[in-house]
């Protein structure tokens, strides 16, 4: 199937308008911050962090019987419909290496789960995917903790906390423990004052430049690092090496386009058999990630014949 420029994956569940009839009936404090845009749709106040968040928390209940969502103040408020793009791309990834079919058995781990376990939830509901969640923050793994308990997923998201803050998959990887991908939404920029820039640049998008506010939230870990993304996963690239018989598919986000070129060359070094990028849209959007793995194409049927 051909997508046309600006679509979503054809599997992700938000090609339409938002429904907030729908959307009201599972969240209904979203009917508080629903407003009349000057075309006259309903719409939301996209400046309103909270307006955001509850937006989310209706999402989240209507299309993936998450009933409890909720995220401390300050921490990364993520577009959901974008978030389930990756799965699903994801998802034709696996498929790949089993005749065309999306296993449902896969066991994923998400490096920099964040406070608000998105791509576990969205995973775990479309897919039944098992997940493990990573993060350096450990308010940000309470948090997740508390998303994981409080919709009685204890049996499928398990979360681990990073303790060496410049490692990425040592000590979250167990010995033995085999992952048929990863996933990562990475730091795209190299300090706070980028992160802001980014921001703003957002704001200005939707017409709301002259409300300096960081509306989807975000602190160092989620949004900046040393380096910014490039160094982030050059370092994932470079650790990977290690892991290369654990796990099938490693793979992250890359905000830039024009940041593909030092990474592919790192993914060289490193000796990856196999470079994938899956480009992706929203709208406007464009994005993409990029997925390594250290497995020809036999050894990696054999993992999933293994499996079945």
């Amino acid at each position: 199937m051909t997508r046309q420029k600006g679509e979503l994956h054809p599997r992700n569940r938000h090609h339409s308008r938002y429904d907030f009839a729908s959307l009201t009936r599972d969240c209904p404090a979203l009917a508080g911050f629903i407003i009349t845009s000057p075309r006259g749709d309903e719409t939301i106040d996209f400046a309103n962090p909270q307006a955001v968040k509850t937006l989310n928390q209706a999402l989240l209940a209507h299309f993936y019987g998450v009933t409890h969502w909720d995220i401390p103040e300050g921490f990364l408020c993520p577009p959901v419909p974008g978030r389930a793009d990756y799965v699903h791309h994801l998802a034709d990834l696996l498929a790949d290496d089993n005749q065309g079919v999306v296993p449902c058995d896969a066991s994923v781990l998400d490096i920099g789960v964040g406070a608000n376990c998105i791509y576990p939830l969205i995973g775990n509901h479309d897919y039944g995917w098992r997940f493990t969640g990573s993060d350096v923050n450990a308010e940000a793994l309470k948090s997740a903790t508390a998303i994981i308990e409080a919709n009685g997923l204890q049996s499928r998201i398990r979360l681990r906390r990073q303790k060496t803050p410049e490692a990425i998959f040592a000590g979250i990887i167990h010995k033995n423990e085999q992952f048929d991908a990863t996933l990562c939404n990475p730091p795209f920029h190299d300090s706070a004052a980028g992160a802001q820039a980014g921001n703003e640049r957002k704001r200005r998008n939707l017409g709301l430049a002259d409300q300096p506010v960081l509306n989807f939230g975000g602190q160092e870990g989620e949004l900046w690092c040393n380096g910014g993304e490039v160094a982030f996963i050059t370092r994932m690239i470079a650790e990977s090496k290690d892991y290369a018989r654990q796990v099938v598919w490693f793979s992250s986000l890359v905000s830039r386009g024009d940041n593909l070129p030092p990474l592919y060359r790192a993914l060289e070094q490193a000796g990856a058999v196999k470079v994938v990028k899956k480009e992706m849209s929203q709208g406007q959007k464009q994005s993409r990630f990029i997925a390594w793995t250290f497995l020809d194409a036999p050894a990696r049927q054999r993992r999933r014949q293994k499996k079945a």
